[in-house]
């Protein structure tokens, strides 16, 4: 609803310094941007039933804006307005009773409304060929970053070709690439379980290019004994955000519209190598021991995605 305006000039500057104050405490730019909308249109609401001041504002007419607010339709989908959706708005509310408090204009408690049960997020993994756009797209800046370049196809060597958690490709060492014997272990896996994971020579050609060429380029001279496999450019262990933030590099440079506007993400890449492996047709009981999964139930969700081709992207 960021198409609302607000006539009241006491809600447009709530809605203002509201934001500024978010802003201030260092919440995240996509929720100082976000809860103020919901914010004027809760005001907004208000303002429609007669209610333009601030001490006008109570439980009752937040639990009835609310009940409101559930049975209204989506406008650009259609429908329902989403769990999700609402429990942000709830959010945007509760927090504004907390900024309204701290700034002692009204002492209300929190609305004691609960939450939504959180929607299901789709599982849409990639497809073979918007994988092969990722290996892709780091040609286009390796002869600016080659060191770069080299150490992105090693991350979607390690993250799609080897289906390792977010956290595994963290702890990974370089000396737990075995090249000899293909295999790649896993030591500090979900649960405390170590494994082995096999890769091919392609992977490998990666991996190897990466650990003996690029990766010494990175490191910090003053931290030549570094263990890390992935290192950043301060030239020690690269961290989870560093290497997502590395992955929607590559997204950008590729040529694909539908690809870059993905939301896309490391686990993503573990998802799509599981239901590309099944869809060729590995046994689940494999790819639950390829992915490191306790139990079957935690590969099965992949089994309603096989059906679907990959081959094109």
């Amino acid at each position: 609803m960021k198409k609302l305006t607000l006539k009241t000039t006491a809600y447009r500057f709530l809605e203002q310094s509201f934001a500024e104050w978010l802003d201030i405490l260092g919440y995240a730019p996509s929720t100082v941007q976000a809860f103020p909308i919901h914010v004027r249109e809760f005001l907004h609401y208000l303002e429609t039933h007669n209610h333009t001041h601030i001490n006008q504002i109570d439980i009752p007419i937040i639990k009835t804006y609310y009940r409101h607010l559930s049975q209204r339709a989506n406008q650009r989908l259609g429908g329902g307005l989403s769990n999700n959706y609402l429990n942000q708005h709830l959010s945007a509310i509760e927090k504004l009773l907390d900024y309204l408090r701290k700034q002692g204009r009204i002492l209300l408690p929190p609305t004691g409304i609960p939450l939504e049960s959180p929607n299901p997020q789709p599982i849409t993994p990639l497809t073979t060929g918007q994988i092969k756009q990722l290996y892709q797209a780091t040609t286009t800046y390796e002869d600016q970053y080659p060191e770069l370049a080299s150490r992105d196809r090693a991350l979607l060597a390690v993250y799609y070709d080897c289906g390792l958690r977010r956290n595994e490709g963290v702890n990974l060492n370089h000396t737990d690439i075995h090249f000899d014997n293909r295999l790649l272990h896993v030591r500090q896996a979900k649960g405390g379980k170590s494994r082995l994971v096999p890769f091919s020579r392609t992977t490998g050609k990666y991996l190897e290019h990466y650990r003996y060429d690029a990766r010494p380029q990175l490191l910090n001279p003053n931290k030549t004994h570094e263990e890390a496999f992935f290192i950043s450019r301060r030239g020690d262990r690269a961290n989870g955000n560093t290497l997502n933030t590395r992955l929607k590099y590559m997204q950008k440079h590729t040529d694909c519209p539908i690809l870059q506007q993905k939301p896309l993400h490391l686990h993503l890449l573990r998802h799509s190598i599981a239901t590309h492996l099944l869809y060729q047709g590995m046994t689940i009981e494999k790819v639950s021991q390829f992915l490191g999964h306790q139990s079957l139930e935690s590969t099965q969700v992949y089994t309603h995605l096989v059906d679907r081709s990959f081959s094109e992207g």
